[in-house]
């Protein structure tokens, strides 16, 4: 900075003058002992006044940013090739988040394009239809330009085709080489107009590409209206259907799962407060791909120069002076006997070691209660807890530790409450599903922090496996099943009946199938003419 130069010289006389003065009082104090101190004193000393003002003048220098120069820089970066699909239906202007689903994904997106600062980042906005905003580039400022000018009136058709958006983000990943890993990451509701069926194949030629598939579900599971603004944000109604009927939107957590499985990816709730930081953390275990950039480097900064001098002025000084020696003897004795920073082992570690878990549940309680040890005494009690079976207590304690800021011990929280849950299915049989369930969510939220723990994927493949058939993530098969009252063979003609009476039964029969199947083609006819009408 200019002004820091043209300062320069005046702090150099400031500096200077103090440093003149000083040596004044010094020399003067000196005189009131005795002649020979005062002669002593102006013999030493000197030079300080000079050496601490050029030592100013030339921190001052250093201060304004000296450059000139270039020189030629070559880096290696390592990239990850990953895409961020979000979807900017109208059902993603529901305000069940704040301040809307799809103002929280693009707050998110923004957030984890900076932190994979350097990795590839491809955009992609899906509606109706799929369109790539932008290829796979490390420029982040124009990205977050792009994510801004996301909104529904940019999609071309209304709706939302999951699987539209899950073949668009392969195609533009399968355009890079494929030396890093590649990862989709979509932002979305789950709210799909297309068959779960299309969705589930794309998910799978995925999963076949190894493409890792990242979903963040946005919004509630609770029906809520989408409000219709206009350009300045003013409230004109709610949105409607063909049939002026206001519609009603809830996040689809049936067809996320679904989808997260086909792909064997990973869903992010959407309660978790860091959505952002849970993605970056997942993807930091991923393969990246090095790639070698040459620029050329203009006006290099020299104020390193100027500061290397201005430090040898000041210890040229500091060595020349006679409390050197001092100070060099306080520094030895203070740094000649290190302080142990390893405390005692409390009584309730001892009783865990020596195998009494009565003993130190009693102790890590009472640690809890005197408020000691934080979320690592909070996990040390669910886990004693959970050793003598007490599930309650454990479950608590565990939960509490979960919420820990250490990522740590959340993690080893989150992986003690999956096994307890996987415990619990063998034990209570009627409860086996919804403690396969909670053992399911923890185990997944755990490999957010850890994607590569072995363990932790080993008990979630089991928790799948242990999984009945009908709790699975299936469920929009319409197809009719026989239920067990029902044969799979037609009842024999009672006896009795006359051939006039048996047609008549038989044609009724028919009526009534024809009938049926008129219904079923009316409706399907239906569905396929409202299919393209839908805008939310």
């Amino acid at each position: 900075m200019p002004i820091l130069l043209y300062s320069a010289p005046l702090v150099g006389v400031l500096v200077f003058g103090f440093a003149l003065w000083a040596r004044r009082v010094r020399v003067s104090k000196a005189g009131k002992w005795s002649k020979e101190l005062r002669a002593e004193a102006v013999a030493s000393g000197r030079w300080g006044a000079y050496l601490l003002g050029l030592a100013a003048v030339l921190a001052m220098v250093a201060l304004a940013g000296p450059r000139w120069g270039s020189r030629v820089v070559e880096t290696e970066t390592k990239g990850l090739n990953l895409v961020i699909a979000v979807d900017i239906s109208r059902s993603m202007l529901a305000e069940d988040a704040n301040p809307s689903r799809l103002e929280r994904a693009k707050r998110e997106a923004r957030r984890l394009i900076h932190d994979l600062d350097g990795d590839r980042i491809g955009l992609v906005a899906f509606a109706g239809q799929s369109h790539i905003m932008s290829p796979l580039t490390v420029d982040g400022s124009a990205l977050n330009l792009l994510v801004d000018a996301l909104q529904p009136d940019i999609a071309s058709t209304g709706g939302s085709d999951l699987a539209k958006a899950l073949r668009q983000g392969r195609e533009l990943l399968l355009a890079k080489d494929e030396v890093a890993d590649r990862v989709l990451v979509m932002f979305t509701d789950g709210e799909a107009h297309d068959s779960l069926t299309e969705i589930t194949k794309a998910a799978e030629r995925l999963r076949r590409d190894r493409i890792r598939l990242v979903l963040i579900a946005e919004g509630g599971t609770e029906p809520v209206r989408i409000p219709v603004r206009d350009i300045d944000g003013t409230f004109l109604g709610f949105q409607r259907d063909p049939s002026e009927r206001e519609v009603a939107t809830m996040r689809r957590d049936d067809i996320l799962m679904a989808v997260a499985d086909a792909a064997q990816g990973m869903l992010v709730a959407a309660d978790v407060g860091d959505q952002a930081g849970a993605v970056r953390d997942l993807v930091a275990a991923f393969k990246r791909s090095p790639e070698a950039t040459t620029t050329a480097a203009q006006d290099i900064s020299r104020a390193w120069i100027p500061l290397l001098v201005a430090a040898v002025l000041l210890l040229l000084h500091t060595f020349t002076r006679r409390t050197t020696a001092l100070a060099a003897l306080v520094l030895s004795l203070g740094l000649s006997h290190p302080v142990s920073a390893q405390g005692p082992r409390n009584a309730a570690d001892d009783a865990w070691l020596r195998g009494d878990f009565a003993g130190a549940l009693a102790g890590y309680f009472q640690q809890v209660q005197e408020g000691e040890g934080g979320d690592t005494v909070l996990f040390n009690l669910g886990t004693a807890a959970m050793a003598l079976g007490d599930s309650s207590l454990a479950r608590s304690a565990l939960a509490g530790a979960a919420r820990s800021i250490e990522p740590d011990v959340r993690f080893r929280a989150l992986f003690n409450l999956g096994l307890m849950e996987l415990f619990l299915a063998e034990s209570d049989s009627s409860n086996r599903v919804n403690h396969l369930e909670q053992a399911r969510g923890y185990y997944r939220e755990a490999l957010l922090i850890r994607p590569s723990d072995t363990n932790a994927k080993w008990n979630l493949e089991l928790t799948l496996e242990l999984m009945p058939p009908e709790s699975g993530s299936g469920g929009d098969d319409e197809t009719p099943q026989p239920s067990s009252g029902e044969s799979e063979t037609q009842p024999a003609t009672p006896q009795g009946l006359s051939v006039a009476q048996a047609e008549q039964i038989l044609n009724s029969i028919a009526e009534e199938e024809r009938q049926t199947h008129e219904r079923l083609n009316r409706r399907r006819s239906q569905l396929r003419e409202t299919r393209g009408k839908r805008d939310w």
